[in-house]
């Protein structure tokens, strides 16, 4: 990467070593000899205070805590050219060599060598990037444009697809100055970024009238920022800003014509749902909203007119802990159709977390799929009988208070009949009766085969940690998957489970994934099943 040759200024991106950090100060520091470089790091853990030194202010930072000063080194890095950057990454140089040269069979490990006729020719040939569809620079430190307007646009002029992440760009000028030479420009990613308000808005209104997807994680963009950039991004429909701190939205009028259906605010500071959700009624388009790994701990009932038209959230990792919360969402969003909850503690309670999937599934009607897991509509009636019986054993006793305290119990006893109410001598939970009991048992290491034959199932048995299920028989191999990983506290995203079901001889029949999709009950497990299972890493 090239060095400048002359003190940059403030707010000039650099690197490092392993890490990379943008100017904030530049000039002398009190009782020091020399010209000093005041950096806020982009890991905040890098730093050592915030810009003060002795008492007196030099600079301020962000993020508590991630600045130092260092001084002008040709160690430090500030980045090379777009241009540069890509012919590296894409384009092989002819070698001038004669025209025939030596390569090896990449076959044969390195065995067998051949000689190959006119690969200039051929270089030549993939040399020519006007057909380039997408374009991947993440990592490649880039940091300007040096070449003459245009030179983009007659280079790769049909790049669809950008991803600019982990450059040393430091505005919105530079990325509008490159991505309007870039006319088919439909999705950009420039994650990991520290970018300044454009200098003049004007540019990026001409910069992305095609982009559809853009991704601004881990960029401290506030939500402000975000729609002043989107404001001039007409097409624009997924919008990703996570990692990004954000802990309050807000509403203004400019989003009102916004196409966009996806927002993805993952892993921000959102406590306030009410507030996100008058937030976000300023999209009219909007079916997608992804709040995992904030810190929500109530959903209230809604006011009237209070709702949203999003058929997709997320709402994993927050802390929400009562089924209020999640009886409200039915009428906050009357047209949610897949959910997920996993890792709220109302999920992870031993208690009340049991039955948590029959129990949300038939709190909400319009769920089709919870927690990445379709649902049935075998699986939805068994749910909702299991609500109905849930409610006559443990729920009030009159009917006003039952219909307060459980919304769906009228309409579910209209669509299935009212339940037998719990008598001392004799338990008349429908639900319970449903249950089936299933053996799982986890093995550490995986079995050597695919179909294991008895004897060796009755070793892995013998030696693994068994845990006791109770789930529905109409209950997805996938939901069952999900349930295994929920118990043993692991990512359903990062962790992939083995199954295998004991057949009547005592061999151990494979369950694969292609039958995800299929119920239990359809795969022959029923109560007293033994299903062996090992945990493995998902493979990246």
């Amino acid at each position: 990467m090239d060095n400048l040759l002359h003190l940059p200024t403030r707010g000039t991106r650099l690197r490092l070593g392993e890490h990379t950090g943008t100017v904030k100060f530049v000039g002398d520091v009190d009782n020091t000899s020399g010209i000093w470089l005041g950096v806020e790091w982009d890991a905040p853990e890098r730093g050592k205070h915030d810009g003060v030194k002795d008492g007196k202010r030099y600079f301020s930072c962000r993020i508590p805590n991630a600045g130092s000063f260092i001084r002008p080194s040709p160690n430090i890095s500030y980045g090379t050219s777009f241009l540069k950057a890509l012919y590296s990454k894409y384009v092989e140089m002819p070698h001038n060599a004669e025209s025939q040269e030596k390569v090896l069979l990449g076959s044969s490990n390195g065995a067998i060598e051949v000689e190959a006729v006119d690969l200039d020719k051929i270089r030549r040939k993939f040399a020519n990037l006007d057909r380039l569809r997408e374009v991947s620079l993440d990592n490649e430190y880039i940091a300007r444009y040096d070449e003459p307007p245009g030179t983009i646009r007659s280079t790769c002029p049909s790049v669809r697809g950008l991803d600019l992440t982990a450059s040393l760009i430091s505005s919105w000028d530079l990325i509008a100055a490159i991505c309007v030479e870039l006319p088919a420009l439909q999705r950009l990613s420039l994650n990991r970024n520290r970018l300044e308000f454009p200098s003049d808005s004007r540019a990026l209104e001409l910069a992305f009238p095609n982009l559809i997807e853009l991704r601004l994680n881990h960029t401290l963009t506030t939500w402000k920022e975000m729609q002043r950039v989107t404001a001039a991004m007409p097409a624009l429909q997924i919008i990703e800003v996570g990692y990004n701190f954000i802990d309050k939205l807000s509403s203004p009028s400019l989003v009102q014509e916004s196409k966009i259906s996806t927002i993805n605010l993952d892993s921000n500071n959102l406590d306030n749902w009410v507030h996100i959700s008058d937030s976000l009624q300023s999209y009219p388009s909007l079916e997608r909203v992804v709040l995992t790994s904030n810190k929500i701990e109530k959903i209230p009932p809604p006011l009237a007119g209070q709702s949203l038209n999003i058929k997709q959230l997320s709402l994993s990792l927050n802390r929400l802990g009562s089924w209020d919360d999640i009886d409200a969402l039915t009428t906050w969003c009357p047209a949610l159709s897949s959910l997920t909850l996993n890792g709220n503690p109302l999920f992870d309670d031993p208690v009340q977390g049991r039955n948590s999937r029959q129990l949300t599934i038939a709190r909400i009607p319009t769920l089709m799929a919870l927690d990445a897991a379709a649902i049935s509509p075998k699986e939805r009636t068994d749910c909702e009988l299991f609500y109905l019986s849930h409610v006559a054993l443990h729920g009030p006793k009159s009917e006003q208070e039952r219909h307060v305290s459980y919304p769906r119990w009228t309409e579910l006893c209209e669509k299935h009949g009212r339940p037998a109410e719990h008598e001392p001598d004799h338990n008349q939970d429908k639900l319970s009766r449903r249950l089936i009991e299933v053996n799982a048992y986890c093995c550490a290491a995986s079995p050597p085969s695919s179909n294991i034959d008895s004897q060796i199932a009755t070793t892995l048995l013998r030696d693994a940690e068994h845990s006791p299920l109770r789930v529905l028989p109409t209950m997805t191999l996938w939901a069952l998957r999900l349930k295994l990983c929920k118990i043993l506290k692991l990512s359903a995203s990062s962790t992939a489970l083995s199954l295998w079901l004991q057949m009547q001889d005592g061999s151990l029949a494979p369950l694969e994934s292609d039958r995800d999709t299929q119920d239990l009950a359809w795969l022959g497990i029923e109560s007293g099943s033994n299903i062996v299972f090992t945990v493995n890493e998902k493979q990246k």
